[in-house]
């Protein structure tokens, strides 16, 4: 699933190429979508590339094939070049820009595997890799399921974002874990969240308030305290558990 910004950059340079043959400029994007830099324009054209909706070609500026467009859109026509999700590494996973991260399946119950103290575990959703440090556009990708202890995930919608970074130690979350999360759009000061900023990025902070504004606070001396005004934030969930392997 792509957040709005990337549907419509997408839709746009489709668009485009349509009608005369030619990506977009750089520039042009960022008019049509009403961004401040031509960074976030990157940083969705990369988002794309790596969700194989669209090719950079090598050796040519400017130069974008789109390869599929959305199943909404065009049911059907992807079937042919069904493309096998990769992992996005960097910063905290993407957001859906204005409406909460979903799980692309509710949590269902199934069998573990049959012993004596087998216990129904239950299947959610892995929504890509994010990083505890410095946030990058939010994930809304689903990449493979997992299945985890019934009493981790009492009550409402969960999902899993495998963690990479550092930003997160000193509260026990390391690269390589898999966090829990409950979709949530509110929490408590101290409690670590899924928060999306600006409706373009998002990060995986502990929730404090400052005032009127809202911090979201690493778990690392390494990264600074980062300060919104309380429209910017958006909490998309609330950390609830952590699997670890050794």
């Amino acid at each position: 699933m792509l957040t709005r910004k990337q549907h419509e950059l997408l839709m746009f340079i489709h668009e485009r190429l349509k009608e005369s043959g030619i990506p977009p400029s750089f520039d042009e994007m960022k008019e049509a979508l009403d961004l401040a830099s031509k960074s976030g324009i990157h940083r969705l054209i990369t988002a794309l590339e790596e969700r194989g909706f669209i090719r950079r070609l090598p050796n040519r500026a400017r130069a974008l094939e789109v390869l599929r467009l959305p199943d909404s859109i065009a049911p059907g026509l992807n079937a042919a070049k069904k493309f096998s999700p990769s992992v996005i590494q960097g910063s905290l996973g993407q957001s859906n820009l204005g409406r909460q991260i979903k799980p692309a399946t509710t949590p269902s119950r199934t069998p573990a595997p049959s012993n004596d103290d087998a216990v129904s575990a239950v299947s959610i959703p892995v929504m890509g890799r994010i990083a505890a440090g410095v946030p990058i556009d939010a994930i809304q990708h689903q990449t493979h399921s997992i299945s985890v202890p019934p009493d981790m995930i009492m009550g409402g919608e969960h999902y899993a974002l495998e963690v990479k970074g550092d930003s997160m130690i000193e509260a026990g979350i390391f690269d390589g874990d898999t966090v829990i999360i409950r979709n949530a759009n509110t929490a408590s000061p101290g409690e670590i969240v899924v928060a999306l900023v600006d409706d373009e990025e998002a990060t995986l902070k502990r929730f404090r308030r400052k005032g009127a504004s809202i911090a979201l606070e690493a778990a690392n001396p390494a990264y600074e305290t980062r300060i919104f005004g309380p429209d910017r934030v958006k909490v998309q969930g609330k950390l609830v558990g952590l699997i670890r392997r050794y």
